[in-house]
């Protein structure tokens, strides 16, 4: 009977320890940059801009505000810092790209090397067939000689299989040991030659945590052209489209690409609807500074509420 005291002052003890994981705290403390979360956290990466297209830093969890479908959103995970992402390179290869492919490896290799030594990179390019650059004994690398030989590891000819080549890059993120995933594709004309549609890969974004953006090197008189496509996709995940007149400008628009990655924050929330019946959920984040000046904010647009999230975790 004496050591009744003993045990519930252990027990107290435990509850005590364990509390802030038993009740889902996931805000991560100052200075760390592992974060633990609940299995049916919605992440979001959100880039913030003033009128000016300056980024926004300095902004604490209290300066934002998260909506699914209107429904206001308790901010659980907030971080702001330069964290190791798993990016694809996604470029196209397609025989009028030919012209084009210094420009575009050079710009491929300005946001390797802009990037964090941590990441993990991979080339996928693409004609109306879909080719990993990486040897099949390799999933990832941040090495700019190993991707510029990937990069390089394709004659640019055949037809456009983009659906196809992203669907594939979304695949391989699966394998990624990273938490933040993104897609770069680089691409000078319309899909003539994928197996997977539009809505497809709109269909598998929104079952992925991955940003995606887009850059269109356009040929006027491309009759397969379709810069509305690539608008449509970053827009749907929280990325950009980049529709540059010149192929000399890929390489400022890949080194801004990098410094946007760079400069995101991490918002985290779980959502207060927790029907997992495969519907599509409609997110908007806003931001105020700490003066009430209103700043714009890129985030995905969406996630499908499906069961298999929690499977992925």
């Amino acid at each position: 009977m004496k050591r009744a005291p003993l045990i519930l002052g252990f027990v107290a003890l435990l509850i005590v320890v364990i509390r802030p994981w038993a009740f889902g705290q996931t805000e991560q403390p100052q200075g760390e940059s592992t974060i633990s979360v609940d299995v049916d956290l919605v992440d979001l990466q959100a880039t913030v801009v003033d009128r000016q297209g300056g980024f926004v830093s300095g902004l604490n969890k209290e300066n934002f505000q998260v909506f699914e479908d209107r429904v206001p959103q308790m901010i659980r995970v907030f971080q702001h810092e330069d964290v190791p992402v798993a990016v694809g390179l996604i470029v196209d290869n397609s025989g009028s790209m030919a012209p084009k492919r210094k420009d575009v490896t050079a710009a491929a290799l300005a946001f390797v090397r802009s990037s964090n030594p941590q990441d993990q990179m991979f080339v996928v390019n693409f004609n109306e067939h879909v080719f990993f650059g990486l040897p099949d004994t390799q999933l990832f690398s941040a090495s700019p000689a190993e991707l510029e030989t990937a990069l390089n590891g394709v004659p640019a000819s055949g037809k456009t299989a983009i659906y196809d080549a992203i669907a594939a890059g979304l695949d391989h993120l699966k394998k990624a040991t990273l938490d933040k995933k993104a897609l770069i594709v680089i691409s000078d004309g319309g899909d003539n030659a994928s197996h997977h549609t539009l809505d497809q890969i709109l269909n598998a974004a929104g079952r992925a945590d991955v940003t995606i953006y887009t850059i269109g090197l356009f040929d006027e008189d491309d009759p397969d052209q379709n810069p509305g496509v690539l608008r449509k996709i970053a827009r749907a995940t929280g990325g950009e489209a980049f529709l540059p007149k010149e192929t000399g400008k890929v390489v400022p628009i890949c080194e801004r690409i990098a410094e946007d990655i760079r400069n995101q924050y991490t918002i985290g929330y779980v959502s207060s609807n927790q029907e997992l019946d495969n519907t599509y959920r409609m997110i908007r984040v806003t931001a105020t500074g700490r003066h009430h000046e209103k700043y714009i904010v890129r985030a995905r647009e969406g996630y499908i509420a499906s069961p298999d999230r929690a499977e992925r975790r």
